[in-house]
This record gives structure tokens, C-alpha cells and sequence, in this order.
């Protein structure tokens, strides 16, 4: 059964584009533009117990910068 589950929920698309991971895979998703691209991990720790999360902007064909914005822990409000 999959662990993590991602959706484009609105795009030039009818239906509804999903993906699914699994705790030992993680999830990947990125969007961009000309401008950069943002990219959200999530991953599942087995010491903890906890899924993660990171979000960056990166470059996207030679455009934008390499930043990460946050990360934490799904779920908590703390987030960086």
C-alpha cells in the first residue's frame, strides 16, 4: 500500500494527474516555469518514525537559484 500520494489537481489536463510512493521510495513532485522550479520530497524515517519534508527552488533550463525554503516534519506546525 502506498505511503505518500501527490495530485495535480489543477492544470491544461480533464482528469486529475496522481502519483503514489512508498515509505522506502519517498515522493518526489516539481513544478516549474521559465523562472525556476520548486521541488517538494517527502521521505519516511524508519528511526523516528515521522515523514519529512523538503521544499527547494531550483534552476529550470539555466533559470532561477538553489534554495532550500523548508523543511520539517509533516504534520507539525513548526515548520522552517
Amino acid at each position: 500500500m502506498s505511503h505518500f500520494y501527490a495530485s495535480i489537481p489543477t492544470s491544461a489536463r480533464k482528469t486529475v494527474a496522481t502519483a503514489r510512493g512508498h515509505k522506502s521510495t519517498g515522493l518526489e513532485v516539481r513544478a516549474a516555469s521559465w523562472s525556476g522550479a520548486v521541488t517538494v520530497t517527502m521521505r519516511h524515517c524508519e528511526t523516528t518514525g515521522r515523514d519529512t519534508f523538503e521544499v527547494w527552488q531550483q534552476p529550470h533550463h539555466g533559470r532561477g537559484c538553489h534554495v532550500l525554503v523548508a523543511e520539517g516534519i509533516v504534520g507539525q506546525e513548526d515548520a522552517a
